[in-house]
């Protein structure tokens, strides 16, 4: 085995091993970068589970109350469908939101 420690490449970015503080907001920074982008995500994965369980739910109240199937097919389309648009409207809305909040700390400088 080679004892010698590996020579960096001048085109990588040289960073100081001894400043953990650095070190630790550039982990941070990149943490925070994916974990924002990953919860817009999930939220829009709760949208659609919540859609389709409550589609489901007035489906299957519907047959067992002996509806008619296409009373309950509207019912359950429009359900659904509003259920899709005011999770929408407020995933839309609270990512809006945390945007003009990060710019307005990044403005006033905390």
């Amino acid at each position: 085995m080679d004892s010698r420690s590996p020579t960096p490449s001048p085109n990588q970015f040289s960073l100081d091993w001894s400043d953990n503080e650095a070190i630790d907001r550039i982990v941070e920074q990149r943490l925070a970068e994916r974990f924002e982008a990953e919860s817009f995500h999930w939220r829009l994965r709760l949208v659609v589970i919540e859609t389709i369980m409550m589609g489901l739910l007035v489906a299957i109240a519907g047959t067992f109350l002996g509806q008619p199937i296409m009373m309950v097919a509207r019912a359950t389309l429009i359900v659904a469908g509003s259920c899709l648009a005011t999770g929408l409207l407020l995933l839309s809305l609270s990512a809006g939101t945390a945007k003009l909040l990060s710019r307005l700390r990044a403005r006033i400088g905390t």
